[in-house]
């Protein structure tokens, strides 16, 4: 009895200084902390193992060290930019996007966002055309291909990759292939050794110190990055494997949103990928000005942005609120998970109380079921302040996109959640340019086609067991 009393008062004594260590020293979102003390209290033993696995910050704010920044000019370019806007010189070619220059302004003092606007872009809104599109600029590769992705399969497409880039790399073309470790822990260790052994250099991003323990588990590389021959880039919401191409029985077509980029904009998402390459590799990249030849494409403006787990400021979250205040007239969404933190949930709110047409759209099955039931509570909160609501029924929604006004845009890698805000490592285009912003919107309009209208009167006769399921989902959402 003395002995089962011990372990209690330990396991009790325990629990209340991780807890204080959670409060006083890690410094956590408010929200994200009582959530943590929920999870410790109700299951002490089991919550322990959870948190050293989900809860724990990244220990080096520093994991990113090469200065291409400083090689490239990025410094000086940022600070000539921002005193140009400061001083009231700052040039768009296009006069109505001057009206977002506090948005530049935010993008390049926060993030080292440089604004260029000599880029071209292409939409992909399937996951064929997609594929095809990169497959074919693969073949065309005459001096490197830089691949990063969160979900690497070793099915059809993953081996259709693998063997362009195989071949390439047989060429004597330079292919590094990054993939995040935990997204990606299905690929198959054959295939990465044929592609290592055609001479494709092949890392893991975050791979565990021993074997299937991985305690950065929490924080994962979620960014899709493509760069060929410094001069053509891919950027967006689709990962590698057959799913993606609408062949998973489970959800169906797949609706994603992937862009392909030429311009200036090219040699930022370089920047990043080399960033992250030589964080995962001991491989290091050098600088070497043949990754950055971009030739100007067309005249569509763009600032690069990533955010994650080792930055000061949520930047894209950030990016994303400036935006939605700035609507005068609609804001139009469609994202796979909807977990908005107290500030972008009031931000929407606010816009939609103030007459702004506000649309979201959402999947209308889980792949994650907590996610897909907290998603449902903070829509519900939308639809009382007079949001439209869309059910997409196709398929899965995967597409990360805002647009507002017809004039900007983003589409990236981040979903609206606090895991894309905080944990995962992330990056999104914000565009400038109302023909893109409008073809943007002609894709949310041919999707509504096949959707069906969540009202609030029809959220508010669900059951008591969904209610329960969306309570205490949204107690546990920030630590999702």
């Amino acid at each position: 009895m003395e002995i089962t009393q011990l372990i209690i008062t330990f396991i009790l004594v325990f629990n209340i200084l991780l807890s204080l260590t959670i409060i006083f020293l890690e410094r956590k979102n408010p929200t994200a902390t009582w959530a943590w003390i929920m999870v410790l209290t109700f299951i002490p033993i089991f919550g322990f193992i959870l948190y050293l696995i989900f809860g724990r910050k990244l220990s080096n704010k520093t994991i990113f060290t090469w200065d291409t920044k400083s090689k490239l000019g990025v410094k000086t370019a940022v600070q000539h930019q921002l005193r140009d806007i400061e001083n009231g010189d700052f040039f768009v070619n296009d006069p109505r996007m001057y009206q977002y220059k506090d948005l530049f302004y935010l993008h390049l003092r926060n993030n080292d966002a440089i604004y260029s606007q000599d880029n071209d872009v292409n939409i992909f809104t399937d996951g064929h055309r997609k594929f095809d599109s990169l497959l074919e600029d693969i073949e065309n590769a005459t001096d490197h291909i830089h691949l990063l992705y969160y979900i690497v399969r070793s099915d059809h497409l993953g081996s259709r990759l693998a063997d362009a880039l195989i071949k390439k790399a047989k060429e004597g073309v330079e292919v590094r292939f990054l993939y995040d470790d935990l997204g990606s822990r299905t690929l198959s260790r054959k295939m990465i050794r044929k592609m290592r052994h055609a001479g494709a250099d092949v890392q893991g991003f975050f791979p565990p110190l021993i074997p299937k323990v991985n305690f950065k588990i929490n924080h994962r590389n979620h960014r899709k990055l493509v760069i060929i021959d410094g001069k053509t880039g891919y950027i967006g919401g689709f990962n590698i494997g057959d799913e993606y191409l609408g062949q998973n029985k489970r959800f169906g077509y797949w609706r994603d949103t992937h862009l392909r980029i030429k311009g200036s904009a090219v040699k930022h998402l370089q920047t990043r990928f080399i960033l992250d390459w030589n964080q995962a590799s001991r491989h290091d990249i050098d600088y070497d000005e043949r990754y950055y030849t971009p030739v100007p494409a067309g005249n569509i403006g763009m600032q690069i942005v990533s955010s994650g787990p080792d930055s000061e400021w949520e930047q894209i979250k950030n990016g994303y609120i400036k935006m939605i205040m700035s609507a005068k007239e609609y804001i139009f969404i469609q994202t796979p998970y909807f977990i908005p933190d107290e500030s972008l949930l009031n931000a929407l709110k606010i816009a939609c109380l103030s007459g702004v047409d506000v649309r979201i759209m959402i999947p209308n099955k889980p792949d994650h079921p907590f996610v897909y039931w907290a998603t449902y509570s903070y829509i519900g909160d939308l639809l009382k302040a007079g949001a439209t609501v869309y059910i997409y029924q196709k398929g899965f929604l995967h597409a990360k996109m805002i647009v507002v006004d017809s004039k900007i845009a983003s589409i990236g890698t981040a979903n609206i959640d606090v895991r894309s805000f905080r944990l995962n490592f992330e990056i999104n285009a914000f565009l400038y340019n109302e023909t893109l912003a409008e073809m943007l919107v002609d894709e949310f309009e041919k999707d509504m086609e096949h959707v069906t209208i969540l009202t609030y009167p029809l959220y508010q006769q669900r059951s008591v067991w969904i209610r329960f399921k969306e309570s205490i989902s949204r107690l546990i959402s920030p630590i999702l």
